[in-house]
């Protein structure tokens, strides 16, 4: 007498390991992911180490910008808002009425823009190591705006539209014209002063 024994039905894997590849390949398309954002800075030249002393800049041409350890913005060390700033950096970079205390201009001559008055103004950001990023962003974002608003006035001044309707050697003599002069320190542990 045999016994019989039952059969087992065999489960087909290939069709499970393809919905699973499936799946697979619906969750990374439909993912989004957060990219890392960064700041947008040309770097200067590489100096030698045999030339130490930079150009002397008088105080004059000097914005001085300090966050604090507790997210505080402090210009010329006067206190002020965020939303301040990008004003205050316009005024200072214009120096519109020919302020004593504000940067000097000098005439320039552009093979594009012709003549225009170009600032000696510097901005000088400094931070503390406990700055959060999220502060620092905002003040560079609100410095940015305001040497983008400077190039954009020229631009209309200049061409009658904004830099963003600009040709490729217009939009590049306009840049070249207002530089961003920002001046970064190495962030140093300065506590809120």
């Amino acid at each position: 007498m045999a016994i019989n024994k039952k059969k087992t039905p065999e489960v087909n894997a290939g069709s499970m390991a393809d919905i699973a590849f499936l799946l697979l390949i619906f969750f990374l398309v439909a993912t989004t992911m957060n990219v890392d954002s960064g700041i947008n800075r040309t770097l200067p030249p590489w100096v030698d180490e045999e030339q130490q002393d930079a150009p002397p800049i008088k105080e004059r041409n000097i914005l001085k910008v300090f966050v604090s350890a507790y997210d505080q913005l402090m210009v010329q060390g006067e206190q002020i808002h965020i939303s301040e700033l990008k004003d205050k950096a316009k005024e200072f970079m214009l120096n519109p009425y020919d302020d004593p205390n504000l940067p000097e201009k000098e005439v320039v001559e552009n093979d594009i823009l012709g003549s225009h008055v170009v600032s000696k103004g510097v901005i000088s950001l400094k931070a503390d190591r406990s700055t959060t990023y999220n502060t620092y962003v905002m003040v560079q974002n609100e410095l940015s705006r305001a040497f983008n608003e400077i190039r954009d006035e020229l631009s209309i001044e200049k061409f009658g539209k904004p830099v963003a309707e600009l040709t490729d050697d217009q939009r590049k003599a306009v840049n070249e014209a207002i530089k961003l002069s920002i001046s970064e320190a190495e962030p140093r542990d300065l506590g809120a002063k």
